[in-house]
């Protein structure tokens, strides 16, 4: 067997605050006599030649349904586009974390086409339209596992280069431009070079460690919103509206409230738990809460692990307590827990919540948005907005806003734009923009522009906005109203 370190092999040193010590003196000593190493302890990493991996017009950092878009429409009008997904599937929280809904209309009509149309279309199967299209905001749902084949084909067909597996660890910026990102690979650290990055990871992890500012949080206490475990459960009896689950489940469900306020139960979100309940629902639940940073991977695997053990306390009590539950099981749960908010990276632009109600318009509108201000508790209590109907918080049928191109781009990387939930917008601004077909709008927008802006030499802040929209509703985008 031939040996392959000798090459690679580096010397490091670890520095705590008495002084140095080197790893192979550190492994050298016994359990007893091992050093603490505080919060101030570092490892100094000597300086060394990186390969490229490989080279792009656009590079799009985050393969969720924001980045997918933003490769696949910049591809399609000419970049060479090179897309790097930290999971092993693309989708992000579409597929791995179960969130399996797309809103589409203002309730009274679709406005969002573009490439999300373009996924339904080529969807097919997996892809089902809701009995209440147009009437209400959800007008589509789609099967998770079938749509990481559909976004594999719709990339590969569009000449995008894809690397799962791979998460961007450091962004390589030289004065104010990023030249792309250092990855670590199964054979050592590369790098992936663009002449345009595109920062979809929805943490804008790219974006922050570029140095470019960002926001956390709601203003009051830095808390984020509320997660969710999505789960799939089979094996129910559907109630058909008799009364007898009907009355079973009201009673399981006030035993549920009490127990949880007696800190004996996991929290719930209660208005889905009514339902769910009665109706003896089989499919995805969208139940389980969880509060934490999106930022500490740690706090994730605790808070993900926590959710897991959360559903089977669930499952357990109904199998026990309610006869249409008693062959329930728990079939799937999501690869990820489904993050709302993290990094909000300041932009040209800010979204926030006047923005929205208001219905505004936008001189550089790349798309329409239309849903509320949906903030799920950031304490973990499963409480959302949307169960409430609070007048300040929906816009009336037939209403949307615009989604501004200013929201993704900043004024100190020019070539570097961010898209999805990490854009510029306010924690209520967020609640309403972060849905996954919004997110595709900021996509197909930014995708766009960086391949226009390619064309012509220039920065994404520089291009023709005019020509930017033409070319927009040339590929499908609903575009009305656009502020002069």
């Amino acid at each position: 067997m031939s040996d392959n370190t000798s090459s690679s092999r580096r010397e490091f040193l670890l520095t705590a605050a008495g002084g140095g010590l080197g790893l192979s003196g550190l492994a050298a000593v016994g359990a007893a006599d091992t050093p603490t190493v505080g919060s101030k302890a570092h490892i100094v990493v000597p300086q060394r030649q990186v390969p490229v991996l490989a080279e792009a017009d656009v590079l799009v950092c985050g393969g969720g349904t924001a980045g997918i878009s933003a490769a696949y429409c910049a591809a399609r009008h000419g970049a060479k586009v090179v897309l790097v997904e930290r999971w092993p599937s693309l989708g992000g929280m579409a597929t791995g974390a179960l969130v399996n809904i797309w809103h589409t209309s203002d309730r009274t009509k679709q406005v969002i086409f573009g490439f999300v149309q373009e996924a339904i279309d080529r969807g097919g199967k997996f892809v089902r339209r809701l009995p209440s299209y147009p009437t209400a905001y959800e007008t589509h749902d789609f099967d998770c596992e079938g749509m990481k084949v559909v976004f594999d084909r719709m990339l590969r067909d569009a000449g995008v280069r894809v690397f799962c597996d791979l998460k961007a660890i450091e962004s390589i910026v030289e004065g104010n431009r990023i030249r792309g990102v250092l990855v670590d690979t199964k054979t050592g650290r590369k790098a992936l070079l663009g002449r345009i990055v595109i920062d979809a990871t929805g943490d804008g992890d790219v974006a922050a460690n570029a140095g470019l500012p960002f926001d956390y949080g709601r203003l009051e206490d830095g808390r984020v919103q509320g997660m969710t475990m999505m789960f799939d459960l089979r094996g129910a009896v559907p109630s058909g509206g008799n009364q007898a689950p009907r009355e079973a489940a009201r009673r399981v469900l006030q035993t549920m409230r009490e127990l949880r306020d007696r800190g004996q139960f996991p929290q719930f979100n209660d208005r889905h738990a009514q339902h769910y309940l009665a109706s003896g629902s089989n499919g995805l639940y969208n139940l389980c809460p969880a509060s934490g940073s999106a930022l500490d991977e740690e706090e994730l695997t605790r808070l993900s692990a926590d959710a897991r053990a959360h559903v089977y306390q669930y499952l357990d009590l109904w199998r026990k307590e309610l006869p249409h539950f008693a062959q329930a099981e728990i079939v799937q749960m999501g690869h990820g827990i489904g993050i709302r908010e993290s990094r909000r990276v300041r932009g040209i632009k800010t979204l926030d919540t006047q923005m929205v109600i208001s219905a505004a318009k936008q001189p550089d509108a790349i798309g329409h948005g239309f849903w509320m201000i949906d903030i799920h508790d950031p304490t973990g209590t499963g409480y959302t907005t949307h169960s409430d109907h609070k007048p300040g918080m929906w816009l009336k049928p037939g209403e949307s806003y615009h989604i501004p191109l200013g929201i993704c781009l900043n004024r100190q990387i020019p070539n570097l734009a961010v898209v999805g939930r990490c854009a510029s917008t306010t924690h209520e601004g967020l609640a309403s923009v972060r849905l996954q077909s919004h997110c595709m709008v900021m996509g197909q927008g930014v995708g766009t522009c960086a391949a226009m802006a390619l064309a012509s030499g220039i920065d994404l802040a520089q291009v023709d906005v005019g020509k930017l929209q033409a070319t927009l509703r040339k590929d499908g985008v609903y575009l009305e109203e656009v502020a002069v």
